[in-house]
């Protein structure tokens, strides 16, 4: 196992952090889950965000025995293969850049809504919001975003941490001041849709049915996704054994944390109701700070569209590093085109997988925006059922290759058998009864084609196109299949600590 070409040493233990918070982006991550989430369990809304958080955090501990033993920007698809050979590594591998690259189209719709409602509130002019209805000029925008976050990853992860430190303070800045100001409206009795806190909130026993919880998980666990950047970075830390997996798990903890006291804060001061800026009003479900920031926080409302605008932006371009990095590693062991592992000499980043992440992601947005109703709250629903997809295909890669270990001590029957097995049986059954339950055109926006939900196409068609593509890879590059390039006896990277 050779090295790719990365810089190392560029991101100690904080900026690996920032940059898993940016990938998650907490803003955007809350605008545009709430509405679904709430539709799916109602009060319950802490209670499924909590649930949700342990399959998250038992995953994260998987990661980190995995990145532990084994260092590598390919993260699932080297773990996998390394575990359970190659067709099922490289099929993880294509779960991992499929999720990525849906959440990067998604992550620039939501950056071009509130690029126009800034706008708006920049200059005192409503109709400048609704250009983002304009298709057209919605799907230019978009590729803008791209564009620009494709340039600043392509720079490599001194630029990216650079970018990373303003944005994401301003965000959980803006949030934190959110959070005072709706405690505040709550507590005064101005806002007619107010509720009061109930611990009820917190109790998952009160969800009405499975397919309730499942459709509730599956949106919630979007709301994680993003620290395993943490790992995919890990050639590139300083002691990027160590770093990468703390990094992690303390992105999962702190994120956790954040979102339970904004939703508690959003739901007493905005109730669950579909009147006023009720989370149940369908005008306000796929963007509920635009509907709640001039409410909440007036004159200051401005400051929410920018927190919004940059934690998007931001995530768009950390985010970027993930697929890049996949992308090099699957090439670096033959599982791709040799010319996806070329690294710029300049800037020691993944160049042309970075250039071909952004294109793959912009041309999916604009595709989508064509076919979706509601191309937002689609392709989050269609995300859930990859990160279950490949976070549990890791937490089981674990489990197994570690199986000779998996008694020898107390911890490794933890943290190597039972945390992983919980967490990923927890995502299976969540990614199967989305996948059952997605079939239906009613699941989502109510788009569909051929009576199918587009949900379901896009979720679990995009894992059939896996197939097709490895098949094709297959026939052109045989050597990674047979094992020739990276097996479970294949030695580590070695990353200084």
């Amino acid at each position: 196992m050779t090295g790719k070409g990365l810089k190392g040493g560029q991101l100690g233990l904080l900026a690996v952090v920032v940059l898993g918070i940016s990938s998650v982006a907490p803003a955007y991550s809350l605008t545009s889950s709430l509405g679904p989430t709430v539709n799916a369990v109602g009060l319950q809304l802490p209670a499924i965000f909590i649930i949700a958080f342990i399959p998250m955090i038992l995953v994260a501990f998987a990661y980190r025995e995995l990145n532990a033993d084994s260092p590598d920007s390919g993260t699932t698809f080297t773990w996998a293969t390394k575990a359970f050979g190659p067709f099922v590594g490289w099929m993880g591998g294509w779960g991992l850049l499929a999720a990525n690259i849906i959440v990067l189209s998604n992550l620039a719709g939501v950056a071009v809504d509130f690029f126009y409602l800034f706008l708006a509130q920049l200059f005192g002019d409503p109709s400048l919001a609704d250009l983002t209805g304009n298709k057209p000029l919605n799907i230019a925008t978009c590729l803008a975003f791209v564009a620009l976050a494709v340039w600043v990853s392509y720079r490599g992860l001194h630029t990216t941490k650079l970018v990373q430190y303003s944005m994401v303070g301003f965000q959980v800045l803006v949030l934190g001041i959110f959070i005072v100001m709706a405690l505040t409206h709550a507590a005064s009795g101005d806002t007619p849709t107010a509720i009061g806190f109930s611990w009820d909130w917190f109790n998952p026993a009160k969800i009405q049915s499975f397919d309730q919880f499942a459709a509730g998980m599956s949106l919630a666990v979007f709301v994680y996704w993003g620290w395993d950047v943490c790992l995919t970075v890990n050639e590139e830390t300083k002691g990027g054994k160590g770093t990468a997996g703390k990094a992690g798990t303390t992105t999962a903890v702190a994120v956790l944390g954040l979102y339970i006291a904004v939703i508690v804060a959003t739901m007493m001061v905005a109730g669950i109701g579909s009147d006023g800026i009720g989370l149940s009003n369908a005008d306000n479900q796929s963007n509920i700070f635009a509907a709640l920031a001039s409410p909440v926080m007036g004159p200051l409302a401005i400051l929410m569209s920018l927190a919004v605008l940059s934690g998007t932006a931001s995530s768009l371009q950390s985010t970027m590093a993930s697929p890049a990095r996949s992308l090099l590693a699957m090439s670096h062991y033959g599982a791709l085109p040799p010319k996806f592992s070329s690294v710029s000499k300049r800037f020691g980043s993944p160049g042309y997988a970075t250039i071909v992440a952004g294109l793959i992601s912009g041309g999916f947005y604009a595709v989508m925006k064509v076919v979706s109703e509601n191309v937002l709250n689609d392709t989050i629903l269609a995300l859930g059922l990859m990160i279950c997809f490949y976070y549990g295909l890791t937490a089981f890669a674990c489990t197994w290759y570690f199986r000779h270990s998996l008694f020898t001590s107390v911890r490794n029957f933890f943290m190597r058998l039972l945390f992983p097995v919980i967490g990923g049986v927890v995502l299976a059954v969540v990614f199967a009864q989305t996948a059952v339950d997605s079939w239906s055109p009613g699941f989502g926006s109510g788009s569909e084609l051929f009576g199918v939900g587009l949900v379901f196409l896009i979720g679990v068609g995009l894992l059939a196109l896996g197939f097709v593509v490895m098949a094709i890879t297959f026939w052109r590059r045989p050597g990674f299949f047979r094992g020739e390039t990276l097996r479970k006896d294949t030695p580590a990277l070695v990353i200084p600590e």
